[in-house]
């Protein structure tokens, strides 16, 4: 008897704790766990989503890497907002995030920290904004100084590094700086000397795929397929000797360590999707290509999907695949339904300096006419 009455008192001494421990408490419990903790009561509602307990979660070292995810549903041109959430079985699953605004094709997505920059929104294409991905607050940002399309950003030393072109035949770069929120005065445009002669290579072009490999901006550039390199450091242009952007053009690609890993969608000279067996590699320090090995068991279980984005998960790497279901009865095609997996692959480089991958999770994450356009790691 005695044993029932401690039960049922057990679940009332929390809440006569001082408040600061419980957020002491709270920071050491997973993130995954605050949506049952906030069922608890009202303190512990107010809590999970108080700037102090993120605040705490930082100071001991207790923050997560969590996978936000732009999604197309359908034929709209509209991109949903869902995180990559642990169940407690262990699996994983997409959730929608509703009260995040949607975002259009035409944006830039870059993730530091606990936020989410966006830009290029807006009719003007000039607005600028960030999610706080601790409290899925939307703030605000300075607008960008110039209109510009087919952005591509990346962060390098807490700047972001904005490129885009201004018209048909003129591109420019600016910087937006991650501390102070503010814009930098310089705007370059792009115009280099290379091999002894004056190039304006980014005339006519755009910029359609860049990535930052050790502290440098990668660009690949269409419809010519130039690929070139921007040094922040000696703010000087380069051309990619290795050409790199142009040999990863059809691939989705992350980078992990300072080494590139990228899989093939399509076909080098056409839209053909390519089922690919493989991920490939490029460590710039060897200045040498290669394959992730280990994985054979894994690609003939997804031979019929294909692999729509690769992100750094905290190390890992993450892939996300697609495939159409059809229901058929009596021989027709009565339902059409899209299924998206996650694999989550852990990397190493092994003696001789080859890269093994082993495969750490593989599953359905969401069930829907929908496929994932960004994806970015972020810590919470």
């Amino acid at each position: 008897m005695a044993e029932k009455e401690n039960s049922s008192e057990a679940p009332s001494l929390i809440p006569l704790l001082p408040e600061d421990v419980i957020i002491d408490i709270l920071a050491r419990v997973s993130r995954w766990e605050y949506p049952t903790l906030s069922l608890v009561s009202k303190q512990f509602r107010s809590l999970v989503a108080s700037p102090e307990l993120y605040a705490r979660r930082s100071l001991l070292g207790c923050t997560e890497h969590c996978l936000y995810s732009a999604l197309f549903e359908g034929e709209a041109r509209l991109l949903h907002w869902y995180i990559l959430c642990r169940k407690a079985n262990g699996n994983r699953i997409l959730v929608p995030i509703r009260s995040l605004p949607t975002l259009t094709f035409g944006e830039s997505l870059v993730a530091v920290g606990s936020k989410i920059y966006v830009f290029g929104s807006g009719i003007a294409k000039t607005s600028a904004y960030y999610i706080d991905c601790r409290s899925h607050r939307v703030e605000p940002l300075p607008s960008m100084p110039v209109p510009i399309s087919y952005i591509m950003a990346d962060i390098i030393d807490e700047k972001i590094y904005i490129m885009g072109c201004l018209d048909k035949y003129e591109s420019v770069l600016m910087f937006f700086n991650t501390k102070t929120h503010m814009w930098e005065p310089e705007i370059l445009k792009p115009d280099m000397e290379l091999r002894g002669e004056r190039h304006q290579t980014f005339c006519g072009n755009y910029v359609h795929q860049s990535m930052v490999l050790a502290d440098k901006m990668y660009l690949g550039l269409s419809p010519t397929r130039f690929s070139r390199v921007y040094d922040p450091a000696e703010n000087i242009w380069r051309e990619d000797d290795m050409d790199i952007m142009r040999s990863i053009k059809r691939a989705t690609a992350c980078v992990i360590d300072d080494m590139i890993y990228y899989y093939p969608r399509y076909d080098q000279d056409d839209d053909d999707i390519l089922v690919v067996k493989y991920i490939q590699t490029y460590d710039p320090k060897r200045r040498c290509w290669g394959v992730v090995k280990g994985l054979r068991k894994l690609f003939s279980k997804m031979k019929k999907f294909w692999c729509e984005h690769t992100v750094n998960y905290g190390g890992k790497l993450a892939l996300f695949y697609c495939k159409e279901v059809k229901n058929y009865r009596r021989g027709r095609d009565v339902e059409s339904k899209g299924e998206t997996w996650c694999v989550e692959i852990s990397v190493e480089r092994r003696q001789g300096g080859e890269i093994w991958g082993k495969v750490e999770w593989c599953g359905q994450v969401l069930v829907a006419d929908s496929g994932v356009m960004n994806c970015l790691n972020v810590m919470v």
